[in-house]
């Protein structure tokens, strides 16, 4: 058995790999553990939250927080998730990359890491395979699992139908780049409105915590809850042979993805929300993309699945 590196390799390996998610091979020990090192950057986003006692509060930063919410959340629940992962719908190269950016913009790695894992966890779904089922903890479920070496490695195997792009493979493979301009981009906004509009009562630093820090940390536990939660808490329409439930304010809150029941009944469709009561904002957004032109074969769930394998009561 090989013996481990030295700690000064495996902290020089980490660094770079914040930059360079392909820059090095895997690394020795247990793909378990948490990495500490690698992590620090998922550290310093939550640390950096607390940056509101010092930058104050103005509704501007407050709502340029809550529409990048909503934007980032779109993307990673209709593309990240029904596209990417299921092929729900079709859409245009151009738009696959577009939101694929605003994807990544959420600092939950690239698109084929996202899919990757995902179709992973269909096939899995809450068995000893399944990494992030709660049958092992709240906590790796919710969280513990992808700060592993084993959650960050991608199955390339599993997205053969997505690593032909070479431009999701580089934006796979730098996922910080796009993080990074977000953040400069916020930043410099502020700067300007602080001088440009000083009615709006924001700066630099303001618009940085609240529209990068907060809105990206709220926006990423609240996505993984469908891990941790959606497994646990709510109703079960369908006999799935996973532990999936549906939670209608998870659904609101992930516009559509608490509807995991109903999801994992029948994965493929692009909409969630079964019943007509069943509010699925992440599908309406779809339509409307339909409407426009921009996406096209919203895939339907079978009249026949809607009824099939009710849960006994």
């Amino acid at each position: 058995m090989p013996s481990p590196a030295p700690a000064w390799r495996r902290a020089l390996r980490a660094i770079v790999l914040w930059f360079d998610t392909g820059a090095a091979p895997a690394g020795d020990g247990d793909p378990d553990r948490i990495d500490w090192l690698r992590v620090l950057p998922f550290i310093g986003l939550h640390l950096a939250c607390l940056g509101v006692f010092w930058v104050g509060f103005s509704w501007f930063a407050f709502w340029t927080a809550v529409a990048l919410y909503a934007a980032r959340m779109f993307a990673i629940t209709g593309f990240y998730h029904r596209y990417f992962s299921h092929k729900a719908f079709r859409t245009s190269r151009p738009v696959q990359f577009a939101f694929a950016v605003v994807g990544a913009a959420s600092v939950q790695r690239g698109p084929l890491w996202w899919a990757a894992h995902h179709r992973h966890h269909h096939r899995h779904a809450d068995t000893d395979l399944d990494v992030h089922s709660p049958r092992h903890g709240f906590w790796r479920s919710h969280m513990g699992w992808f700060l592993t070496p084993r959650g960050f490695r991608t199955d390339f195997d599993a997205i053969k139908d997505l690593v032909r792009f070479p431009e999701l493979r580089l934006l796979d493979r730098f996922d910080i780049l796009v993080p990074v301009l977000l953040a400069m981009g916020l930043y410099a906004l502020g700067s300007w409105l602080e001088s440009a509009h000083p009615g709006l009562g924001t700066n630099g630093p303001q618009l940085l915590v609240w529209g990068f820090f907060v809105s990206t940390i709220v926006l990423f536990h609240v996505t993984v809850t469908i891990n941790s939660l959606s497994h646990r808490w709510g109703s079960r329409r369908f006999a799935t042979r996973d532990d999936s439930r549906n939670n209608a304010l998870l659904a609101l809150l992930t516009f559509g993805e608490g509807w995991h029941n109903n999801h994992h009944h029948y994965p493929g469709s692009a909409r969630q929300g079964f019943a007509w009561w069943e509010l699925d904002l992440t599908y309406l957004g779809l339509r409307a993309m339909a409407l426009l032109g921009l996406v096209s074969d919203l895939r339907p769930v079978p009249a026949a699945l809607r009824t099939a394998r009710r849960e006994a009561a």
